[in-house]
């Protein structure tokens, strides 16, 4: 038994129908039958012939007959659908930052009626780094400062510091 391994990409195999005409090349063609005895049944005069009635079944006819051309493996009418959703959008994309789309709007918090108690101001306090002694602090100079060693200041995504020390060994 012999197997075909048929590939992921091939997603729109069209079936023939009659000769070389697919689907919709074959519901292009009977659409001017049966639009064309559509027409002619509401169009006034009412189950009559008018001159009007058959120019209008001659543009259906030729224009579902032209939709209907294969070009490169695809009809007419696919080819017209990818035009005009290529012309349809938009030509140039601007990005603004300031956009409001997709933000969570913080609103200030209402104001309340009741009055405020006249409080002292809290002190104000500094960060404070560790202190190291003298020693440690000419020991880490001549560590960071020496031929030998490598510092290096690197930001990443989120926006922290990283320090790295490499040290080079010859």
């Amino acid at each position: 038994m012999k197997f075909t391994v048929v590939p992921a990409q091939v997603t729109s195999v069209e079936d023939r129908i009659a000769g070389n005409l697919s689907v919709m090349q074959m519901s292009l063609l009977a659409l001017p039958v049966f639009g064309g005895s559509f027409l002619y049944a509401i169009l006034p005069p009412f189950m009559g012939g008018a001159i009007y009635k058959y120019v209008l079944l001659g543009v259906l006819v030729v224009a579902s007959s032209t939709l209907a051309i294969r070009i490169k493996g695809k009809i007419l009418l696919s080819w017209l659908i990818v035009i005009l959703r290529y012309n349809r959008r938009p030509s140039l994309y601007v990005y603004n930052k300031r956009s409001l789309i997709g933000r969570e709007i913080v609103r200030a918090p209402a104001k309340s009626t009741v009055k405020a108690v006249a409080t002292k101001p809290a002190k104000k306090r500094k960060a404070s780094l560790p202190s190291i002694g003298v020693a440690e602090a000419a020991r880490m100079m001549k560590l960071i400062g020496g031929q030998d060693s490598d510092l290096r200041f690197e930001v990443n995504k989120k926006g922290g510091l990283c320090v790295r020390y490499t040290k080079i060994e010859d």
